[in-house]
């Protein structure tokens, strides 16, 4: 992420060739790919087509002294959300540029996958702004639709899948378009996934309000499991949304000011830690489980990290005291991350033995607060009552 030179946060870029020279040189970066391929690692590349910053002096704004070179003239070409322009992908020109920007850090620096950031933003003309997105389809199939954003995404698809065989692409959509991750070839927009963003959002909109003694299984199973057919999703239960400063982490929602006092094995035992580690562990396990054909972890969500992500501003004083992660906590042996970090890997090792697929919802009772799924060749069942192991549950647990 925030590879590209940009203005702020990564994502107001102003220069799509260069990459930003607060992070290290050219050389260092292929120096980063090279490394991370000989450990057979992937490198995905954030990239941002879908607005450029508003800067004329270092970025593509007035770059002719017109507002309508890169861009659309006028409203149509301002993100308001975002303070930021519009591309004009009717514009032949604008094609080539950014189609060629994709080809470069492919050739150039030998990345592995894309994550097209706002794709919701090209796909129409509202941006997406004040829209539930309920799922009916005249929402997707109507004037609102930019379809001059939807043919360059179907372009940037084609090119890449046809050009890189391994290619990977991934879409930031949150409206749920039918097609995004269907190929061109049938007509869709030929994303490989989208990154299903509703998930996050739903824990953090639990633990925030409401007591894991009254969440609804039908209710988490069906944000879970609330995907198109054949279309594939990455997971995840935590994203940047909730890890920077405005919100707190899941591991900050479920032990809260107890982890600055009680991670040590050391320390007295503690209720809310217990039952806290616990909890984040079977999100972990049932949002890889059910949620999507991929997952994600967001720098240090693995082990429970305590602190959010900020970046210098003029709001904290210019203060980089949060601009970083503690991966040391993961590594010390005294603390209970441990724990956490633990279950992250033992469950992605399940993964890489089994390589469940599509799941099977096959029972969930509200009562009990039980959940039973199938995927690939394994049974999952998941007990999210506090107390409560039901006769039932046990009863199913002997016919396993």
């Amino acid at each position: 992420m925030a590879i590209m030179e940009h203005a702020s946060f990564g994502y107001q870029v102003t220069s799509f060739y260069a990459v930003w020279s607060r992070h290290g040189n050219l050389e260092e970066l292929k120096e980063l790919v090279d490394v991370a391929h000989q450990h057979n690692l992937y490198v995905l590349l954030d990239v941002v087509h879908s607005h450029a910053s508003k800067n004329t002096l270092d970025g593509l704004n007035m770059f002719d002294g017109t507002d309508a070179c890169f861009f659309h003239s006028g409203s149509r070409g301002e993100q308001s959300l975002w303070d930021s322009r519009l591309f004009n992908y009717a514009k032949y020109e604008v094609l080539r540029f950014l189609l060629s920007n994709l080809r470069w850090y492919i050739e150039e620096y030998s990345f592995d996958e894309f994550r097209f950031d706002g794709v919701t933003s090209m796909l129409y003309h509202s941006r997406g702004l004040g829209q539930g997105f309920s799922g009916h389809y005249d929402e997707y199939y109507g004037l609102n639709v930019d379809v001059e954003g939807i043919i360059y995404l179907m372009l940037a698809n084609h090119m890449l899948h046809e050009i890189y065989s391994e290619i990977v692409t991934i879409a930031e959509d949150v409206s749920g378009m039918p097609g995004v991750c269907r190929p061109v070839t049938e007509g869709g927009i030929g994303f490989d996934y989208r990154l299903a963003m509703e998930i996050p959002d739903k824990w953090i909109k639990l633990l925030k309000e409401v007591n894991d003694d009254d969440w609804k299984v039908g209710d988490i199973c069906w944000t879970l499991s609330n995907r198109r057919w054949m279309e594939k999703a990455v997971a995840y239960s935590e994203s940047h949304d909730q890890a920077f400063v405005g919100d707190k982490t899941i591991a900050f929602w479920l032990l809260d000011k107890e982890m600055y006092t009680h991670m040590s094995t050391l320390s007295s035992h503690s209720d809310i830690i217990s039952r806290g580690i616990a909890l984040h562990n079977l999100i972990t396990l049932i949002t890889h489980t059910l949620g999507g054909e991929a997952y994600l972890n967001f720098i240090g969500n693995e082990f429970g990290h305590p602190d959010w992500l900020d970046f210098s501003r003029i709001g904290n004083a210019d203060s980089y005291h949060y601009a970083r992660r503690q991966w040391n906590l993961v590594d010390d042996e005294l603390l209970k991350h441990k724990y956490m970090n633990n279950w992250d890997r033992a469950v992605n090792m399940l993964e890489e033995k089994y390589g469940w697929l599509q799941g099977y919802l096959s029972w969930k009772h509200e009562d009990d607060k039980v959940i039973v799924f199938d995927r690939d060749d394994l049974t999952f069942v998941f007990n999210f009552h506090p107390v409560k192991q039901p006769e039932s549950f046990s009863a199913f647990l002997q016919k396993l």
